[in-house]
Parts: structure tokens; C-alpha cells; sequence
């Protein structure tokens, strides 16, 4: 551990720096170009694997650097073919990653934090502390280990990822920036960004900045209340973030990209359930140009919400619906491994 402690990943160095070090330990520049495209495009985890390389440069980058790869301490697959995994980071961390497996897609829902900070208080990563932030390469990984096991178990292609694992995205801006850079780049692992959705409970001043960096993947809100009383009961995060604020910020985010927002809505029993709520909603929807997911609440043992009756969700979509808000209902997925939504928290492994 010492050792490694010692040395720099070379994936927090662009190519200009790793060119500059290169020439200043007499190597050619161009060495530079292929250690890039083995770290972000094939995705080598030693230096051993960069066979294009001289034995001797292979041993001199070993000496001065390592890449802080991560391993599976654990995979479920749970009935309906949901595999969660449980990444152990270079440092003994855990992080949780998903793949959700479709008829007509494969996603990968991967982890921005070890832990989280904002306390949301039907989450189960809420519970837990925030330890740290992710780097852009531990990101990177978990999307290159979740194409691998869509393409072990399914025989299919990753084709979307979703940032709504373990953290606040938009609380490691530039490391979530920095890993959908490699995930899109033609010398990463060219996706598109628009198969990219990055989740934030609302951070006003940061959906702002996605703005004014014209980003072109897609943005959801955590919203699940479209009143500031409820909002701040479930989500501390609303103190200081209010509906107002958010619609101005999330309207600023529309204009600069032009790029679609989705609004996350899980139902809780008896909470915000009914058809009054529907109706702020719907308020809400006018004002942001937005559609919206309406997810089945999965419940965890730290809190007592309940998932909604059928009867009352299906009211609720259809009273939006009736109204012409674009709605679609999300079916839980891997509930009985603890993979669905709101349920990642490393209780199998930490």
C-alpha cells in the first residue's frame, strides 16, 4: 500500500502532461498517444498489458506511476437478471454499480461518491457517510466492468448509463465531467452522450454551471414533491435549493443546451400520492420543459415510507397524462438484492 501511495495515477494526467513527462525522461513523444489509448480506449489496468511499449518504458512508467484500478468484491444477479456488483476500490472503499438488463437496452447505473453527504431520508446511501469522491477513473471503471458483464451474461452491448448510484454527482463536478469525457471521447470509449443521464437531488448554482459548459448528455432531477413543505421533509437538500430556484436553474440548463430533463417522481403511501399532488406537479411541469418518471418507491429498513397501492399510482399517471405530460411508470428492478433504486448501500460487503 505504501508503495502505491507513492506514486501518481496516470489517469489524473491529460495526454499533454503524460507527453511533457515522457520527453523529459527521453522517451518519444508518441509513446504519449498509445498509453492514452490503452488506458481510456482498451482499458488497461498495468502497464504489463501496454505491449506496443518497450519492455524498458513499460518498467519506467511502472516505477513512477500506477493505474488505480478497482475489483468485483461481490456480484448478485437477482430474478429478473439484474446484476449488482460491489467494486472495491484501490484503497479498500466500496462502491455499488448495476446493470439493468431490457429488451431493448442495456444499462449500466454507476456510483459519482463513496457514500453521500445530503441525507435524503428515503435513500439508503443517505444513511451512510460520504468518505470521498470518485475519480474520473474509478467512474470509468465501473462502466467498463458493467459493458463487460452485459456482454458476458446478456451477449449485448452497454447502451446507456445512468448516474444515480451512491452520491451526488453534481458534489464531484469535475471528476463526473472528466469520466463522461473519456466514456464519450472517439479515444475513450466513444458512447454517446446522449445515452448518458446524470441524476442530481438539485443543486441549483451546479445545474447552472452544466449550462454555461453546454454539456450534452441528459439531466434528471430528484424531485418526488413539487412543494417546498414536503420537499424539505424527504430532502434537507431543498433548504437551501428551493422549487424556485431550481426552475430558474434547470430552465437556464434548457436554454444553454437544448438537452431533455427528466423529473424522477417516487410515489410514497399517503404522502405524495394523491391527485393534489399530481396537480403540482403538473404545476411544475409548466413551468420546465420537462417529462417525468413516476418510480415505485423500494423500501429500505432505515425508514418507514411505503410504496404507493397500484390503484393510486395508475390515477396519478393518468391524471398527468390527461394534461399532456410526457409520463412514464419505472417498474423496480433487482429489489431482492438490494439493486433497485434507492437501496445501494453496501450492506452485503462494507
Amino acid at each position: 500500500m505504501i508503495e502505491i501511495q507513492n506514486k501518481q495515477d496516470i489517469r489524473k494526467l491529460d495526454i499533454g502532461q503524460i507527453k511533457s513527462w515522457m520527453a523529459d525522461h527521453g522517451e518519444k513523444s508518441f509513446r504519449a498517444k498509445q498509453i492514452y489509448e490503452w488506458i481510456w480506449k482498451k482499458s488497461a489496468n498495468s502497464f504489463a498489458e501496454m505491449t506496443n511499449l518497450s519492455l524498458g518504458t513499460r518498467q519506467l512508467m511502472d516505477e513512477h506511476f500506477v493505474i488505480h484500478s478497482m475489483d468485483v468484491a461481490k456480484q448478485q444477479q437477482s430474478n429478473d437478471g439484474t446484476i449488482k456488483s460491489a467494486f472495491r476500490l484501490f484503497d479498500g472503499n466500496l462502491v455499488e454499480g448495476v446493470l439493468i438488463p431490457a429488451a431493448d437496452r442495456m444499462t449500466a447505473c454507476v456510483s459519482s461518491q463513496v457514500g453521500c453527504s445530503l441525507t435524503c431520508k428515503f435513500c439508503a446511501t443517505g444513511y451512510m457517510d460520504r468518505k470521498r469522491n470518485l475519480e474520473a477513473g474509478e467512474i470509468y471503471d465501473q462502466v467498463v466492468a458493467i459493458a463487460r458483464q452485459a456482454e458476458g451474461s446478456f451477449k449485448a452491448p452497454l447502451t446507456n448509463i445512468v448516474y444515480m448510484g451512491m452520491g451526488e454527482p453534481l458534489l464531484n463536478y469535475s471528476n463526473v465531467l472528466k469520466s463522461i469525457e473519456h466514456i464519450t471521447s472517439p479515444e475513450g470509449l466513444n458512447m454517446s452522450p446522449k445515452r448518458i443521464t446524470v441524476s442530481t437531488a438539485g443543486i441549483a448554482k451546479m445545474i447552472k454551471k452544466l449550462g454555461d459548459d453546454e454539456v450534452r448528455f441528459r439531466l434528471a432531477l430528484s424531485l418526488h414533491a413539487a412543494n417546498d413543505a414536503k420537499r424539505n421533509q424527504i430532502m434537507p437538500i431543498n433548504e437551501s435549493n428551493s422549487l424556485d430556484n431550481l426552475a430558474e436553474a434547470l430552465n437556464y440548463f434548457y436554454q444553454k443546451t437544448g438537452n431533455r430533463i427528466t423529473f424522477e417522481y417516487i410515489v410514497f403511501n399517503n404522502f405524495n400520492d394523491t391527485l393534489e399532488d399530481a396537480k403540482e406537479l403538473w404545476q411544475f411541469c409548466k413551468r420546465v420543459p420537462a417529462r417525468v418518471n413516476i418510480i415505485e418507491y423500494n423500501p429500505i429498513a432505515e425508514a418507514d415510507f411505503k410504496n404507493t397501492e397500484a390503484d393510486r399510482l395508475n390515477k396519478f399517471a393518468a391524471f398527468l397524462e390527461d394534461r399532456g405530460v410526457s409520463v412514464h411508470v419505472r417498474r423496480s428492478r433487482g429489489k431482492d438484492i438490494d439493486a433497485a433504486c434507492g437501496q445501494l448501500a453496501n450492506k452485503e460487503t462494507a
